[in-house]
C-alpha cells in the first residue's frame, strides 16, 4: 500500500512539472510567436491587441490604455478586464481595463461599455 501511494505522488509530481515546463510554450503560441511582455507595458511594435502577458505573477492581455505606457500597449491582470465573449478582437474575445472611478480605457479614452471600444 506505501509503494501504490508513494507512486501515485511521484506521478503527479511529474505532471505537475511537465505542465509548468509547457506553460510558456503555451503562451507563445497564443501569440502567434510573438514575444510574451512581463511587466506593466508590451512590446511596441511587436504585440497586438489581446496578446497574452504576465504582470506581477499573473496572466494577462495587451490592450490599450490603463498603465503610463507611451505608446505601448499595456499589459492588464485578467482579474482587471472587462471582457465580452461575443466580440471578437485579434482572435480572441474583447477585453479593455478597467478605469478607476468607473468606465473601461480604450487608450486615451475612458468609454462606458465596450459596445463603445475601438475594435481591430
Amino acid at each position: 500500500m506505501q509503494l501504490s501511494i508513494t507512486a501515485i505522488l511521484l506521478a503527479l509530481t511529474a505532471s505537475v512539472s511537465a505542465v509548468s515546463l509547457e506553460q510558456p510554450g503555451v503562451v507563445a503560441r497564443q501569440n502567434q510567436n510573438r514575444p510574451v511582455p512581463n511587466g506593466t507595458c508590451c512590446v511596441a511594435n511587436t504585440n497586438l491587441k489581446q496578446d497574452a502577458c504576465n504582470v506581477n505573477g499573473q496572466q494577462g492581455r495587451c490592450v490599450p490604455g490603463g498603465n503610463n505606457c507611451g505608446s505601448r500597449l499595456s499589459c492588464i491582470a485578467n482579474s482587471q478586464l472587462t471582457c465580452n465573449n461575443n466580440v471578437i478582437e485579434r482572435g480572441k474575445s474583447l477585453c479593455r481595463a478597467r478605469a478607476p472611478g468607473g468606465g473601461l480605457f480604450d487608450g486615451a479614452r475612458i468609454i462606458q461599455n465596450l459596445n463603445q471600444a475601438t475594435v481591430n
